[in-house]
């Protein structure tokens, strides 16, 4: 995991901005880099109402954030989603944190946003499928919850347009949280802690099931991944060939560069990528092995559904993205997941039904498993026993750091 500071490019900047009378400095942040916005609201012990209203007349905590992304991810700030119907402030933020984590949204107080999709399992859970109420298994694995905000549609079958649908589609549920949405508002209403937060953070609603969504999806949206060795490796490949006159003649003439160049190679150092790991770069990236054509982007993920063959030879196959659109080349189809991080979040394939990611690459290597409506991307790739331990390494190497989420101080 990359231990070397995720600032290290980005500083936070302050903008002038006029709310109301009041002028109030806009923040800049970089998503996964504050660990303030998912810290919890400051204090110790159980959080209470004072609390909660000293909060909430802070002005700065509802100033729209003006928000930008880490090394590697940042690739994609042109792909973010959501932020035009739902910008982002600390209070809101923090009410998502604490819905996140409160089992009170599901009906027998037993399962929360965060029992499928945990922090300390990376955002997903290491159980073949989702665990809901009274120890109800679900059909599919429990998709990572980070890197988000450069997605719409949600689920591995993409049912969900949005993030803010997704977050309260497991809610009513049956087999997960047990629910009604109105039964769940209805709880919500009885915390004083929660409905003083609606009432300030959504003055035109309140505390309403499409609340919650928004609340929940801008949470999720500040859950970004930090740099990984891959992302230091690429960053510092346009410094790697220069020679000592070419860095001398660059600390001459842009300083700034240069010092780029000074904290990409402590970067590099602190967080390598090993010469398997290189190798499975190169591989990924081919060609001839193609895993790039559906794992590319700043997020390694198209966002589009494709047939790997997993779970078609069933009697009663999940058929996937077809559920969803009906037509006919979209059967056993699901959603490409991200690379970044694939490591922590074990097992893997939308049914669960892949151990390791050794397994995985297994999968691949053979061609999948046929069937009629099979990706054309998905074919044999005879890789070596040495190219499939390089791939497995290139995917380990894709790991950097989460940011620190709280899961305590919740509303009493």
């Amino acid at each position: 995991m990359a231990k070397f500071g995720r600032s290290i490019f980005l500083a936070l900047g302050l903008f002038a901005a006029s709310t109301s009378s009041l002028v109030l400095a806009e923040e800049a942040v970089v998503l996964g880099d504050d660990e303030s916005l998912t810290s919890g609201i400051p204090g110790s012990g159980p959080l209470t109402d004072d609390q909660i209203k000293e909060w909430l007349e802070n002005p700065a905590n509802h100033e729209v954030l003006k928000v930008s992304l880490p090394l590697g991810m940042n690739l994609g700030e042109s792909q973010i989603k959501g932020l035009e119907k739902n910008a982002l402030t600390r209070a809101k933020i923090e009410l998502g944190r604490q819905l996140y984590f409160d089992t009170r949204l599901s009906a027998d107080g037993t399962v929360s946003c965060a029992s499928c999709h945990h922090p300390q399992e990376g955002f997903s859970r290491h159980t073949a499928t989702g665990v809901g109420i009274s120890g109800q298994k679900g059909g599919r694995n429990s998709p990572s919850s980070y890197n988000r905000i450069l997605s719409d549609a949600q689920f591995w079958d993409g049912r969900a347009e949005s993030l803010e649908a997704q977050a309260i589609g497991p809610i009513q549920n049956p087999i997960e949280m047990g629910y009604t949405h109105e039964a769940c508002v209805a709880a919500l209403k009885n915390i004083p802690g929660y409905t003083v937060q609606f009432e300030k953070i959504f003055p035109d609603g309140g505390l309403t099931i499409e609340a919650v969504g928004m609340a929940i999806a801008s949470f999720e949206r500040s859950l970004v991944t930090g740099p990984s060795p891959y992302d230091y490796h690429e960053a510092y490949k346009r410094f790697a060939t220069l020679e000592a006159e070419d860095l001398k003649e660059l600390q001459d003439d842009s300083p700034e560069t240069f010092e780029e160049y000074q904290q990409l190679q402590l970067a590099t150092q602190v967080n390598p990528m090993s010469d398997s790991a290189v190798r499975g770069f190169d591989l990924f990236f081919s060609k001839r092995v193609g895993c790039s054509a559906c794992h590319v982007g700043a997020n390694l993920a198209d966002e589009q559904y494709h047939n790997l063959g997993i779970g078609m030879s069933a009697e009663k196959p999940d058929l996937g993205r077809y559920a969803v659109t009906k037509v006919e080349k979209d059967k056993g189809a699901f959603k490409t997941p991200t690379i970044r991080n694939v490591a922590l979040s074990a097992p893997y394939m939308h049914d669960g039904s892949l151990a390791t990611l050794e397994e995985v690459v297994e999968h691949y290597n053979k061609g999948g498993d046929k069937n009629k409506w099979l990706s054309d991307k998905i074919v044999p790739l005879k890789l070596t026993p040495q190219e499939k331990l390089d791939l497995v390494e290139f995917m380990r190497a894709c790991t950097g750091t989460f940011p620190f989420v709280s899961s305590a101080r919740l509303p009493q």
